[in-house]
């Protein structure tokens, strides 16, 4: 596995970043030796969290086909984290040339690599902001140069707001997205859960809150459910991970409650 460069901004090599990590687990090489020896801790308390992992991000690539179906051609994506195979932008624009994308991150690993990844890529681009802040993402110069928000958007929240704390309200940010999002936009969200692995999901948030700067906060299927407020849920609702409007019924299995990640679209009526 190649070591990525520090040369970008202030990175910290003490600490394991979570981008760094889900990187590890989906096979990446965009992370340091510090976050592969909290992965592997991790892997050893939960040997399925690599399949947790590439569950959400089929996931993710499954809703944004979804969206596109659905005539969405333009998609904000916040904490994007590290470029990966089928980003975003990889899937929109395959199934709707021209398709628009713009990636929100704070890490600067993320950031960078996103940057050199959409150098040619006229209708994509990375702001290097919190997506808890929503002013300074919606205000920003690359939304405005590629977002018509009176039109349709997709806005994604994937394995992002198990990183929001209850005391930064995240139901509050994102009420401001919707405020901002047309008749018609799609919010799509994947989110970490104590369902369906309650002997080992705590033990795993723990490592993160003693290892991490941005610690997670498990949520329950209530919960989650409860973030769509405003928003017309698409069938199934909000389920584990593989139950997602599955290509086949086969990807599924028997026990998809293994893979823990709760995931629902909602559409703004």
């Amino acid at each position: 596995m190649s070591e990525v460069s520090p040369e970008h901004g202030h990175i910290d090599l003490e600490t394991p970043n979570a981008a760094r990590v889900y990187d590890y687990y989906l096979g990446g090489d965009h992370n340091f030796a510090v976050d592969r020896q909290m992965a592997e801790e991790a892997i050893a308390m939960w040997p399925d969290l690599p399949l947790v992992m590439q569950a959400n991000r089929a996931f993710l690539r499954r809703a944004v086909q979804f969206c596109v179906e659905q005539g969405i051609d333009q998609f904000l994506d916040l904490g994007s984290g590290i470029p990966t195979v089928g980003n975003v932008h990889e899937v929109a624009q395959q199934a709707a040339p021209g398709a628009r994308v713009v990636y929100v991150d704070t890490d600067p690993v993320a950031v960078a690599y996103s940057k050199k990844l959409l150098h040619d890529n006229p209708d994509a681009a990375i702001i290097d902001a919190d997506m808890r802040d929503p002013e300074r993402v919606l205000g920003s110069p690359e939304v405005a140069e590629l977002l018509d928000l009176s039109r349709p958007v997709a806005v994604m929240m994937v394995a992002v707001l198990h990183f929001v704390p209850d005391r930064d309200e995240p139901s509050k940010i994102i009420a401001r997205y919707r405020e901002a999002m047309a008749p018609g936009s799609f919010l799509v969200i994947s989110h970490a859960s104590n369902e369906g692995r309650p002997d080992v999901a705590p033990a795993h948030a723990d490592l993160y809150r003693k290892r991490t700067t941005t610690p997670l906060t498990m949520r329950s299927q209530a919960e989650v459910t409860g973030f769509f407020d405003g928003f017309e849920l698409v069938e199934p609702g909000v389920v584990f991970l593989p139950q997602w409007r599955p290509v086949a019924p086969g990807e599924v299995g028997e026990h998809p409650e293994r893979l823990t990640g709760l995931a629902g679209v909602g559409r703004k009526p």
